[in-house]
């Protein structure tokens, strides 16, 4: 049954992919919205539909299913129970596909600390889990792995005690199976450096004193990092929760999401959306379906 399920719904996650929102955001509509919906495999999913929101969310319901679910369950599964259940977009920033090295983190929130979750979905390998949870606690004071039941004992096999597990059950519920050991001395001032912008750097290093000289944009990285590796791990990483908390503040998404379906939520803070399509992008939503169904 899992695996017929599983056939039938490789249409689903594109639905909610940057190329459909930013689309709906920008133009009003979507012609890969209506290809996608009009497929067999989004068809079954699909009963009837009144609005374009409410094929998100019946496309959601069906991929919550164990043994489907895949990234974007997950990480929406964490923006509810995290971001939006503990924090909130006025006091905690959302990094999504946090370019750490050669890895990119799924999510990672900043508030008084930071905190970097690594989705490991029950259609993930897990070869490359050890090289990405090493990476990420150069940067991040605090790392989870959020993973399946099918995928516990391998987790917990691969991955050091520091490391914190969470599990998304069958009732779509982040419980967690080992807390985290915060530590921000643990992290690397290089590693920060390498994966924060040149802009970011420069105000975290005015904010300790130092004022960048007047030299070239080609040599300005160069002498900001000289100077950012002699910062301590602590005050690099302070530095940075510090800053990317406003260079990254998402707070004017607030009263965005109080207008999107929860199925949008993940999506809403994964893509970069300009202010002025917020309205777009609701008109877009509550177009009736069988309109939609002509946008191809």
């Amino acid at each position: 049954m899992k695996k017929h399920l599983q056939q039938n719904l490789v249409a689903a996650p594109k639905l909610f992919s940057s190329a459909v929102i930013q689309e709906l955001s920008r133009r009003g509509r979507s012609r890969l919205f209506s290809q996608l919906v009009g497929t067999t495999e989004l068809q079954a999913i699909l009963k009837t539909p009144n609005r374009v929101s409410d094929a998100f969310d019946m496309t959601f319901a069906a991929l919550k299913k164990e043994g489907v679910r895949d990234e974007y369950v997950y990480k929406s599964a964490l923006v509810r129970r995290i971001l939006l259940g503990r924090h909130s977009l006025r006091t905690a920033s959302v990094l999504n596909e946090f370019r750490v090295g050669e890895c990119k983190a799924d999510i990672a929130i900043l508030n008084g600390t930071s905190t970097v979750y690594e989705v490991k979905s029950e259609r993930d390998s897990l070869a490359r889990l050890a090289r990405q949870v090493l990476a990420y606690s150069h940067v991040f004071a605090s790392v989870y792995v959020v993973t399946a039941e099918t995928h516990l004992d391998g987790v917990i096999d691969t991955i050091p005690d520091r490391v914190g597990i969470m599990q998304l059950n069958r009732k779509f519920q982040v419980s967690i199976i080992r807390e985290a050991v915060n530590s921000p001395e643990r992290t690397s001032s290089a590693a920060i450096f390498d994966s924060i912008r040149t802009e970011e750097a420069r105000l975290i290093l005015s904010q300790r004193g130092f004022l960048a000289p007047d030299v070239p944009n080609t040599e300005l990285s160069s002498v900001l990092r000289k100077e950012f590796i002699k910062l301590s791990p602590r005050q690099a990483h302070d530095g940075m929760v510090s800053v990317l908390k406003q260079t990254r503040n998402q707070i004017r998404l607030s009263a965005l999401l109080g207008a999107l379906p929860n199925s949008l939520h993940t999506a809403a803070l994964s893509v970069p959306l300009r202010q002025s399509d917020h309205a777009t992008l609701i008109g877009a939503l509550n177009t009736p379906f069988q309109v939609a169904l002509g946008w191809g």
